[in-house]
């Protein structure tokens, strides 16, 4: 018996299926944040809250304050790793 997650979304591209966003609408849905993913160009992925609790989600949370601090640019909570490591980490869970 196993369990399933809810699996991240590219804040930056539509689903057919559910859209998140629609075109200027940057609100974050409900039971989700958004945080943003790469090394030179930044991404904006919109994830579970329930990610927060995972291990390696934290692990990722502790780089990220250790390169950017809390006061980051962009005003937003960002990961410093690839897009493809981020993707890989959190199909995962």
């Amino acid at each position: 018996m196993g369990f399933h997650l809810p699996r991240i979304v590219n804040a930056n591209k539509q689903t057919p299926r559910r859209p998140l966003f629609s075109l200027g609408n940057t609100v974050v849905p409900k039971g989700h944040f958004a945080v943003y993913v790469g090394e030179t160009e930044k991404k904006r992925y919109v994830v579970p809250i329930s990610y927060l609790k995972h291990p390696s989600f934290q692990d990722l949370l502790s780089q990220a304050e250790e390169e950017f601090g809390f006061d980051h640019p962009t005003g937003g909570l960002t990961i410093p790793c690839t897009e493809e490591t981020f993707i890989d980490l959190t199909c995962s869970f």
